[in-house]
């Protein structure tokens, strides 16, 4: 259920990707406003990422879902009806609310890894990420039909694909909420809970049996010493932090001017859609591929791996003659593998370093900085484009990504010859 809830959900998360900057470039009449869209929901993930980890970590995570996509499933409504009547604040309100879809889908990997083995912990989430492909890529290529329906009944072409998004949240929401039983996170709880008491009783036997072979003694046996808490690794929680934001301001700062970038060239709406498309499949098409890596190779190495391909996307997309769909398509496609990359292993980290009791609650605020980091970079995308270019832009993308293999490179220094608490490799 997890995974058909995440198919939907990338049908919804297409629509703002392929259209949002157009959408708002055409309202606003302003290429340097056009990464707004981009900043406002991704600031919406943000609130709601607050949300949906409190609410997780309170009554597990199928409510907590639940009510995400269901918010989601509103903004998308909102931004059609704010495109019918013309209203840019009814717009940029809606698509606040429209990025808790983006929250609750990217939150839904950490379900994945609730109930895995800290040996299987990057397959694990990278399944989750996974089932999201096929809805992420049919979306942007549904822009035209989605165009033509919301042209039918009066509304702006371009908010055709938010149509499509309602129904896909909504769904989600329907999904999650009646069929996701039992809760991972709860069920991950009730283990835990029963391995510790099954520990404690193991403890209180040894105590038992020592002290009937101690027939005779005048002094009791010692009392079992207290297991000690377990504690977060703050270290790897910063770690798997910047790991995962600083690729999500590369890839929502590139991401979000590709389709203005391509229009202002004379390129349709269709041909950005299938960019996009592509793109979207690069982000979560590999995630079974970086799973496997994660687990086998190390969490740090596919982390750095991701910086060097980004800034390979950043240079190609730099240097993409802008009438070629082909090379800015290959260039998108390298992004979203950097993405992923950087994801699957930024998750695998911070879950490594997170103790069960706190985990839901601190996995939402990590993903409200990646939602700071996607808000800054789409917000700042649109004034790069419009006083140096895309070229500029995508090029420091590039150097900017390139900034996590020091910052890996010294962590692993830090942390050499040292195992997270239950076993994952670093």
């Amino acid at each position: 259920m997890l995974a058909l809830s995440q198919t939907l959900s990338g049908a919804g998360l297409a629509a703002g990707i392929t259209v949002g900057a157009l959408l708002a470039e055409e309202m606003l009449g302003s290429t340097g406003l056009s990464g707004l869209p981009a900043a406002l929901f991704t600031g919406g993930a943000a609130l709601g990422a607050v949300g949906i980890g409190r609410v997780c970590q309170r009554w597990g995570r199928r409510p907590g879902l639940t009510a995400g996509y269901a918010t989601a499933g509103l903004g998308s409504l909102g931004v059609v009806i704010a495109a019918a009547l013309g209203s840019v604040w009814l717009l940029f309100l809606s698509l606040l609310v429209y990025g808790a879809g983006t929250a609750t889908t990217l939150m839904a990997r950490y379900a994945g890894a609730d109930l895995a083995a800290p040996a299987r912990r990057g397959r694990a989430v990278s399944l989750v990420l996974f089932a999201t492909t096929l809805g992420a890529v049919i979306g942007p290529n549904l822009v035209g039909v989605t165009g033509d329906v919301a042209d039918g009944w009066g509304v702006p072409r371009l908010a055709g694909p938010f149509l499509l998004a309602v129904v896909a949240y909504a769904a989600a929401a329907v999904v999650l909420g009646v069929f996701l039983r039992p809760d991972p996170l709860r069920l991950a709880r009730a283990r835990a809970a029963a391995a510790e008491a099954e520990a404690e009783a193991e403890k209180e036997a040894e105590a038992k049996a020592e002290a009937e072979a101690r027939e005779g003694a005048a002094e009791a046996p010692p009392a079992s010493p207290a297991s000690p808490a377990v504690r977060a690794d703050t270290r790897g929680i910063v770690t798997g932090t910047a790991v995962m934001t600083l690729t999500q301001l590369v890839m929502i700062a590139i991401m979000t001017m590709t389709p203005v970038h391509m229009r202002a060239h004379g390129h349709p709406t269709e041909a950005a859609g299938l960019v996009i498309a592509l793109h979207v499949a690069a982000m979560y098409l590999p995630s079974p591929l970086t799973g496997m890596l994660v687990d086998r190779i190390g969490r740090r190495r596919v982390a750095a791996a991701s910086g060097l391909v980004l800034l390979a996307a950043g240079v190609l997309a730099a240097l993409a003659p802008a009438h070629s769909v082909p090379a800015l398509a290959a260039a998108l496609v390298l992004l979203g593998i950097g993405w992923n990359f950087g994801l699957v292993s930024g998750t695998a980290i911070v879950t490594d370093a997170v103790p069960l009791a706190t985990r839901a609650s601190t996995q939402g605020l990590v993903d409200v900085g990646i939602a700071v980091a996607g808000a800054t970079g789409g917000m700042a995308s649109g004034l790069v484009v419009a006083t140096g270019g895309y070229s500029t832009l995508a090029m420091s993308g590039g150097i900017v990504a390139l900034g996590l293999v020091p910052l890996l490179v010294l962590r692993g220094r830090a942390g050499r010859g040292v195992r997270t608490e239950d076993g994952a490799r670093p």
